[in-house]
């Protein structure tokens, strides 16, 4: 099934010069909520609405999170869970099969508040103990529009903001991320999430960095808020975007985007770029070009790591 997936969709390839970290495999509890039908004939929810199949997404994330971290992350799937039913609201309501296919289908609403609850997530699936053993890393939620999921959410003792508030548990013997994915959408989306993550861990990693040093800030520079001095943008904004999502523009701006990478080397001049760069509007191949330009080499500077990606996997890495 992955390799019959990856031969639709592969990402463009992201040449770097410098020499790869020891590459580390962070194990994945897959919790897919995926109820039968029963007026369909019991077919499942991706099915009956015609979206994606979320395996199939989920093998393409893997691949495509191998590529643009120059081969660190390899994630592994330890468990799957697939869940005939819902998950619950933070007020204790759960939609039924019929009932949320007709409120979809004939856009009379959906349940408020929209929000999960996280706490019965983390009992039913026995997540903390499956942390504290190492049988798992991270946690991926798998669902329908309107589940109630944040994009990513860190959960533990010493957890803080990640596109989402933190979820302090003291049980928790390490930090981890639980990711919300929605199969409604494509890999695209999936890797918006993780950057979003990134965007969160790494303005933490350089909370205390001022100016210049701060690099991240410098990472994150595109033409609009600083004419001229444009490098890699962030999640929402390619270099020479003018609003949110503006990745398909043509215009022409000075960036700096390509000597990250040469990281930690930041030497050179700016060059012009346009959405030729990035995929011409393709929100996934843009993801891919802005993840596969984080720095993810060996050494540190003032105590930051050159791989940002070790934050990224892996928050315990935090200071």
């Amino acid at each position: 099934m992955l390799q019959r997936f990856l031969g639709l969709i592969r990402p463009s390839p992201i040449q770097s010069p410098q020499p790869a970290v020891p590459p580390v495999q962070p194990k994945v509890l897959l919790v897919i909520h995926n109820p039968r039908v029963p007026s369909y004939g019991g077919r499942r929810l991706h099915e009956v609405m015609r979206w994606q199949n979320p395996d199939e997404l989920v093998a393409q994330y893997i691949y495509d999170v191998n590529a643009a971290s120059h081969g660190y992350v390899n994630y592994e799937i330890a468990e799957r869970i697939e869940v005939d039913g819902f998950p619950v609201k933070q007020d204790g309501f759960v939609y039924d099969p019929e009932s949320y296919v007709h409120r979809f289908t004939t856009r009379t609403g959906f349940h408020e508040p929209d929000g999960v609850d996280y706490g019965r997530i983390l009992h039913d699936f026995n997540i903390i103990p499956k942390i504290n053993a190492g049988t798992i890393d991270e946690v991926w939620l798998m669902a329908f529009p309107y589940a109630g999921y944040f994009e990513s959410r860190m959960v533990g003792r010493d957890a803080f903001w990640c596109n989402a508030p933190p979820l302090i548990e003291p049980q928790a013997q390490r930090c981890f991320v639980i990711m919300g994915f929605n199969f409604e959408r494509g890999p695209g989306e999936m890797l918006e999430n993780l950057g979003h993550r990134a965007e969160s861990i790494m303005s933490h990693v350089y909370r205390r960095q001022r100016g210049e040093a701060n690099l991240w800030e410098r990472f994150i520079r595109y033409d609009q808020k600083h004419p001229g001095q444009a490098e890699c943008g962030n999640v929402h904004f390619a270099p020479n975007s003018l609003r949110d999502y503006d990745w398909g523009n043509h215009r022409s701006v000075p960036s700096r985007c390509h000597t990250w990478l040469n990281f930690p080397n930041l030497s050179g001049e700016p060059e012009p770029v346009n959405c030729r760069e990035w995929g011409s509007g393709d929100i996934r191949q843009h993801h891919l070009w802005w993840l596969g330009h984080l720095p993810h080499v060996p050494g540190s500077t003032r105590g930051v790591a050159h791989n940002w990606w070790q934050y990224i996997i892996n928050p315990n890495r935090v200071k």
